[in-house]
């Protein structure tokens, strides 16, 4: 049992923060990963290493820390939307100082730190589908203090008139919900390894998602490219594959990385399940 109310907050948002940084590394560290960087290559990105990509997620542990605590025991509204976008800048900040500028976490910064909020406004007893939910409530406020900027991500919206983060995020991250989780837990049903099952779940999200770090890159013909080749994956269930698919990604510059945005938030909901699941059936350990 917890002490005080505030003693409950701290160390819930201590174990959220633990939760999403740990869900990104687990991400980076997965390998093959088709035009990602992972311990095998670094995809089709020229200026980004395992360790640099390490030490962006490690820097971010105090934002998702904020946004959690700040959320604890809140409702889903305006307020509470512009306070933690601005905790979320302010994170972006730190990840540009760390990597020198270059932008490795922004997208899982915008989808984690919604999900860790939702999660911890229903403090740590939210259902899956409750979390998604709220996080998708959140995302539809607007932020009035939200810079205008053109950035890759909004041109690519207006040039090719998909959804993009934001809109995947505000109508509940559907590809999360029907695609990459359900994925991830029939694979672990049929005895893949862990690694397999990861990895089935990041191509399920690349075979749908209209991704905009792939349209930026590649335009409509690489989308469709990708989105091909991650079916014949799916379908043929060939491993092997995956190394010939991350080969022709870098050739022509392909890189996922909205579907590696997911994927670190899908395994931070997974992450969130199995520590529910534990606390439903242990008495001595309690993390919410």
């Amino acid at each position: 049992m917890w002490g005080t109310h505030a003693e409950d907050k701290n160390t819930f948002s201590t174990a959220v923060a633990e939760l999403a940084v740990s869900s990104l590394i687990e991400e980076l560290e997965l390998t093959p990963k088709p035009g990602l960087v992972d311990k095998q290559n670094t995809g089709a990105h020229k200026d980004l290493t395992v360790q640099l990509m390490r030490a962006s997620a490690e820097s971010l542990w105090d934002t998702f820390k904020e946004i959690a605590l700040i959320s604890y025991d809140r409702f889903p509204e305006q307020s509470l939307r512009e306070e933690i976008a601005a905790i979320g800048r302010d994170g972006e900040k730190t990840m540009f100082r760390v990597t020198g500028g270059i932008n490795t976490h922004k997208g899982a910064i915008w989808s984690i730190g919604l999900l860790a909020s939702a999660f911890s406004i229903g403090k740590g007893r939210f259902t899956t589908e409750e979390i998604l939910s709220t996080a998708g409530k959140l995302a539809r406020y607007p932020d009035q203090y939200c810079p205008v900027t053109d950035t890759n991500g909004k041109r690519v919206i207006k040039k090719f008139g998909v959804k993009g983060a934001k809109g995947e995020a505000q109508q509940g991250f559907p590809h999360i919900r029907q695609f990459s989780l359900p994925m991830l837990n029939h694979s672990r049903a049929i005895g893949l390894t862990e690694e397999k099952a990861k990895l089935h779940a990041l191509l399920s999200l690349m075979a749908h998602l209209d991704d905009t770090c792939i349209l930026h890159r590649g335009g409509s013909d690489g989308l469709s490219f990708a989105k091909e080749q991650a079916a014949i994956f799916l379908i043929s269930g060939d491993f092997d594959l995956l190394n010939k698919i991350d080969e022709e990604f870098i050739k022509r510059n392909i890189s996922p990385g909205g579907s590696a945005d997911l994927l670190a938030a899908t395994l931070f909901l997974d992450k969130i399940g199995k520590m529910q699941s534990f606390n439903e059936v242990s008495n001595e350990y309690q993390l919410i």
